[in-house]
C-alpha cells in the first residue's frame, strides 16, 4: 500500500474543496449575509493542512495498484463530507453535527434527502453550497481532481473507483484527457440547463441550484414546495433534463465525435429509455383517475418517472396518494437506477440487463446442458469476470438492504417507512413512500439511524466495494 501517495491525493483533494468554498462566499456577497465568512474559517485551514499533506508526502513512487484507488476515493469522499458539513454545522444553520454530516453527504452523494423542515430558513449562501454539493459530487470530485492536476502516473484505478457501472474504460489515451472530456461534456450540459431553466421563467437562483441537483442528479430544493412552486413548461424541462443526465456520458462522447449511429444503437440507452416509456404508460394507466385530466396524470407520471429512475428526487405532488401499483413501480425504478457512467445511482440498467441475462442463461443451461450459450451485452460477449462482478455486487446489494433495514427498524417507523428510507438512500434517490415522500423528511429518525443512513449512502454512491474494502485488512498489504 503506497500510503504516501494515498495522502497526498487527499491534501489535493482538501485543496480543492477549500477552492470550491470560494464560491458560496461569493454568494454571501451578492446577497450582503454573515454566512458566508464560515465558509472562509473552514475554507482557509483546509487550504493550509490539505498543502501541508501534499507538500510533505509527496512522493516519486508511481507505483498505485488498485487497493490505492479503493481506499484514495474512500477516504477522501469521507473526509470530503465531514471538511463540507463545517459550516453548516459552525454556522448554527444546522447546529447537529450529525444532522450536517447527513445533509452534506446526502448532498455530495447526490441523495437529496433532507432533515430540514424549512429550507428557506437557510441563507442562500448555505442553500447555494447545499446545491452545489450535488454538482461537485455528480461526477466526483476525485475525477475533477485528474482532470485539473497534472500527474505523472495515470490513475485509471481512481475512475473505476469512483465511477458509477460495471465497468469503467478511457473515452482518450489518457486518463486524465477522459477525465477532462467527461468534465467539460458535463460542465456543458449543466450550463444549458440553467439556462433553460431561466428562460423558462425561473428565478436566476433557483435555476443555478436546480440546476445543479438536476445535473448531479440530486433532489435539494431551494423552496418550501420544492418543484411544485414552478409552472407547467418548467417541470417539463426539469424532467427532460434529468433523463438526460441518467444516460451513459459515453453516449454523449460519440455524438460528440459525431458518431451517433453507434450512440443511438446502445442497447443500456434503448432499455432506459424503454423502461422509462412503458412506467409511465403503466402508471398513468393507474391513477388517471386520481386527477382531473389525462394530460395531467401524464405530466405527473412523466416527472415523478424521471425524478425516480434517475435517482434525483425532485418533486411537484404526493405520489404516496397513488394507488399501491404504482407507488411499487417507482420503488422499483429507485433500485433500478438509470445508465452506468451517468451521475444517477441505483444498481444501473447494465447491471440489471446482465443479471436478467444470466439468469435467462442459466435457466437455459438447465434445459440444455450439453448447449453453448454466451450473454452478450451492447454486441459484446459478457466475459466471466464482468458476469461475476455484477452477481456479485447483486448479491453483496441485497444483504446491505437487509442488514440497512434491520438497523432502521429499531427506530421503530411502519415497514413501508423503514424499507423504502434504506432503499432511497443506499440507491442515492433522496425520495421514499410514506412517512419520507415528497412531504417528509428524514428530521424524524433518530442520531443512530442518521448515521446508518450516512455509511447507507456512501456505500451506494462509491458503489459498494470502495467502502468494504477500505476496511479489509488484505488492503493494507504493499503489494495489492
Amino acid at each position: 500500500m503506497n500510503i504516501k501517495k494515498v495522502i497526498s491525493f487527499i491534501g489535493i483533494m482538501m485543496m480543492i474543496e477549500s477552492i470550491l468554498m470560494i464560491l458560496p462566499f461569493i454568494v454571501s456577497i451578492i446577497y450582503k449575509e454573515s454566512d458566508g465568512k464560515y465558509f472562509s474559517y473552514v475554507g482557509l485551514p483546509l487550504l493550509v493542512i490539505g498543502f501541508l499533506l501534499y507538500k510533505f508526502f509527496k512522493t516519486d513512487d508511481d507505483k498505485f495498484y488498485s487497493a490505492e484507488g479503493f481506499v484514495t476515493v474512500s477516504i477522501g469522499w469521507i473526509v470530503l463530507s465531514v471538511c463540507g458539513a463545517l459550516p453548516f454545522c459552525i454556522s448554527k444553520a444546522i447546529p447537529n453535527f450529525i444532522d450536517s454530516l447527513f445533509e452534506t453527504v446526502s448532498g455530495f452523494t447526490t441523495t437529496g434527502a433532507t432533515i430540514l423542515t424549512d429550507v428557506t430558513q437557510l441563507s442562500n449562501c448555505m442553500l447555494f453550497w447545499r446545491s452545489f454539493t450535488h454538482f461537485v459530487g455528480g461526477m466526483g470530485v476525485l475525477v475533477l481532481m485528474l482532470a485539473i492536476i497534472p500527474t505523472k502516473s495515470e490513475n485509471m484505478h481512481i475512475m473505476k473507483a469512483e465511477s458509477p457501472g460495471p465497468k469503467v474504460g478511457k473515452l482518450v489515451s489518457k486518463v486524465s484527457d477522459t477525465a477532462r472530456t467527461l468534465y467539460l461534456i458535463y460542465v456543458v450540459l449543466t450550463i444549458i440547463t440553467i439556462l433553460s431553466y431561466k428562460l423558462s421563467g425561473m428565478p436566476l437562483f433557483d435555476s443555478i441550484c436546480i440546476g445543479f441537483g438536476t445535473a448531479g442528479t440530486g433532489g435539494f430544493v431551494v423552496t418550501k414546495n420544492g418543484c411544485a412552486d414552478y409552472n407547467t413548461f418548467s417541470q417539463t424541462l426539469i424532467g427532460i433534463y434529468m433523463l438526460i443526465f441518467g444516460v451513459n456520458f459515453n453516449i454523449y462522447y460519440l455524438i460528440l465525435i459525431k458518431k451517433i449511429k453507434d450512440a443511438l444503437c446502445s442497447e443500456e440507452l434503448r432499455v432506459y429509455l424503454g423502461i422509462v416509456f412503458m412506467s409511465i404508460v403503466l402508471i398513468v394507466f393507474n391513477i388517471y383517475n386520481l386527477y382531473n385530466s389525462i394530460g395531467e396524470s401524464i405530466h405527473n407520471a412523466f416527472f415523478h418517472v424521471s425524478s425516480i429512475i434517475t435517482t434525483t428526487g425532485y418533486a411537484i405532488s404526493d405520489y404516496t396518494i397513488w394507488h399501491d401499483f404504482s407507488q411499487v413501480m417507482l420503488l422499483l425504478l429507485m433500485i433500478c437506477g438509470a445508465c452506468a457512467g451517468s451521475t444517477a445511482g441505483g444498481l444501473k440498467v447494465s447491471r440489471v440487463v446482465i443479471s436478467v441475462k444470466s439468469a435467462i442463461n442459466e435457466l437455459y443451461m438447465q434445459l440444455h446442458p450439453n448447449s453453448v450459450k454466451v450473454i452478450t451485452f451492447e454486441d459484446k460477449v459478457v466475459d466471466k469476470n464482468t458476469k461475476n462482478t455484477v452477481m456479485s455486487y447483486v448479491i453483496i446489494y441485497i444483504l446491505i438492504c437487509l442488514l440497512g433495514i434491520l438497523l432502521i427498524s429499531l427506530d421503530d417507523f411502519d415497514f413501508t417507512t423503514t424499507v423504502s428510507s434504506v432503499i432511497e438512500t443506499f440507491n442515492n434517490v433522496g425520495l421514499g413512500l410514506s412517512k419520507i415522500g415528497p412531504k417528509g423528511n428524514f428530521s424524524i429518525f433518530n442520531q443512530f439511524s442518521k448515521v446508518v443512513f450516512v455509511i447507507l449512502m456512501l456505500t451506494g454512491r462509491l458503489e459498494i466495494f470502495p467502502m468494504i474494502i477500505l476496511f479489509s485488512k488484505n488492503t493494507w498489504k504493499r503489494s495489492t
